[in-house]
């Protein structure tokens, strides 16, 4: 009885250490976006686009500035917009540190629940 009470208690830490990763998503902008708001976005979207390690993983895969340049001028005005309001949350690949920690946090919890058991 009181393993399963601690298993029961383990499963529960589990669960709850598992951080939640929805966030709120932005609506696209209007049809009549302003050439001046478009051209902010575009000229922000084309600065990180030049930043030395974006061209550089840019030009691993075989697009050239121009060619980037190009591509970012064909979005549609809703598109470059929302680009432009979500590049802070654009992250490289890999786990965040907010990630690591929960990982530890439940590394941590089942140590502890191993050296109960025993």
């Amino acid at each position: 009885m009181k393993r399963s009470v601690l298993i029961a208690l383990a499963l529960m830490i589990a669960f709850v250490a598992i951080p939640s990763f929805a966030g709120p998503v932005p609506s696209k902008t209007a049809a009549n976006q302003s050439l001046d708001s478009r051209a902010a976005d575009l000229a922000l979207v084309r600065d990180v686009a030049a930043n030395e390690q974006v061209a550089q993983v840019l030009a691993a895969r075989g697009f050239t500035q121009e060619q980037v340049n190009q591509r970012l001028a064909q979005l549609s005005p809703q598109d470059l917009h929302q680009l432009a309001q979500n590049l802070d949350q654009l992250q490289a690949a890999g786990l965040t540190q907010q990630q690591w920690i929960w990982i530890g946090i439940g590394a941590l919890a089942v140590l502890i629940l191993v050296v109960a058991l025993k």
